[in-house]
């Protein structure tokens, strides 16, 4: 245990834990894969690493905006962008992924091991799990079987890793200039709305007793 966490909060992850399974379904993680991981964290963070591994501090949740589970793995799959992706291209050509996908049903998936570095968050790659959720349009909002799923998840996660804090991935960007923050451009940002402030209102209250800090304020 990383946390010496209230007997009661014990109990109920554990009680949690045995009622949920995690279904591994691996996206392509090839040596070209590994290779543009390695130049990720080398090019945007000055991480001159061996391996592609990371040191989970933070879980970042997101929503795909794709409708369906098959549609949003496949936008993971390969190691390369995909044509659709042009805007974010010219920084890597590595291809994005987060290290679980939770499908409308509550099913949670994971697509890379968890001290694997995946690509989801401008900055903060280097130490953040990345859980995406199927949907979030307006024709395809979030689910209730999701955030049950997303709140066993961060409580899982915690109690594997030295988790600090918990972010939406519209609230990437208040980390700028913190200590976490390794995003060498400037220029190098982009808008986001998931997973919305209501969602996180709602996880954050679950998962309180897990102590993670509050969001830095932005020291830009």
């Amino acid at each position: 245990m990383n946390k010496i966490l209230p007997l009661f909060v014990l109990l109920a992850v554990t009680a949690c834990s045995s009622t949920r399974n995690i279904v591994d379904k691996p996206v392509v993680f090839n040596e070209e894969r590994n290779e543009l991981t390695l130049k990720y964290l080398k090019d945007r963070y000055g991480l001159d690493q061996k391996e592609p591994t990371i040191v989970p501090k933070m879980v970042v949740l997101h929503w795909t905006a794709i409708p369906t589970f098959e549609k949003s793995f496949e936008a993971f799959h390969d190691p390369k962008l995909p044509n659709w992706r042009p805007d974010i291209e010219s920084v890597s050509g590595l291809n994005v992924s987060a290290h679980f996908l939770i499908d409308r049903d509550g099913t949670v998936y994971r697509l890379i091991p968890e001290t694997t570095m995946g690509r989801h968050v401008i900055g903060l790659n280097h130490c953040a799990i990345g859980v995406e959720n199927v949907g979030g349009t307006e024709d395809t909002p979030l689910t209730k079987a999701q955030l049950k799923s997303n709140i066993w998840l961060v409580k899982y996660l915690a109690e594997k890793y030295d988790i600090e804090y918990v972010i939406g991935h519209h609230e990437y960007t208040l980390f700028e200039g913190h200590e976490l923050w390794l995003e060498k451009d400037e220029g190098y940002r982009t808008t986001k709305s998931d997973p919305g402030e209501e969602f996180m209102s709602k996880v954050r209250k679950a998962t309180k007793n897990y102590g993670f800090k509050p969001l830095p304020n932005n020291t830009k």
